[in-house]
């Protein structure tokens, strides 16, 4: 059990029968009474969010959360497709649970999945992701004014700012927890 002392920005927490996590935190301790835990809290299950206040002494269950490895296969009708590379049971999560990390997908990849009651409720991909440019402007030697990065598209569909020099199907790496461009990939 967690006390109002351990609250953090962060923390994962069962509210309701709900895994919760912390992503602000505010802490106040008024001339009299009791110190006042003002959170602002993410249901991981629907993605809403609200605001709670807990008064000192108050107690909170920790979420009971598992992170299994899992390997992307597919998308079909029903989502996304992953299989545990243990048991090779195979769950789909939808595309408002991946959100944009759909677009770091590749066949075969291993990610971690976080499951809550044999519900997959988020995803943590490779830092880096290697993809190849499909759509990309040609670069006009002397056009420097602007920055030299350029529009790309990659074969996933994501769109990022790109050095002028890469071209058409190059392979570069992309950080997934920002989206930007990191390097090319020599093949």
């Amino acid at each position: 059990m967690y006390s109002c002392s351990d609250l953090k920005k962060g923390l994962k927490i069962m509210i309701d029968g709900e895994p919760h996590v912390i992503v602000g935190f505010d802490f106040t301790k008024p001339g009299k009474g009791q110190a006042l835990y003002k959170c602002k809290l993410r249901n991981m299950i629907n993605g809403s969010l609200f605001v709670r206040t807990y008064r000192s002494g108050e107690n909170f269950p920790p979420a009971p959360l598992e992170e299994r490895d899992m390997q992307y296969l597919y998308q079909d009708d029903t989502g996304y497709v992953f299989m545990d590379t243990k048991t090779y049971d195979q769950i789909s999560l939808s595309e408002d649970t991946l959100a944009d990390d759909k677009y770091f997908l590749v066949d075969n990849m291993e990610v971690k999945i976080l499951m809550f009651d044999e519900l997959g409720i988020g995803i943590t991909l490779p830092i880096f992701v290697n993809l190849r440019v499909t759509k990309s402007e040609p670069w006009v030697k002397g056009d420097t004014a602007a920055g030299n990065n350029k529009p790309a598209t990659v074969e996933t569909g994501f769109t990022l700012q790109v050095p002028s020099f890469v071209d058409e199907g190059v392979l570069i790496q992309i950080d997934t927890r920002t989206g930007d461009y990191v390097t090319r990939v020599k093949e």
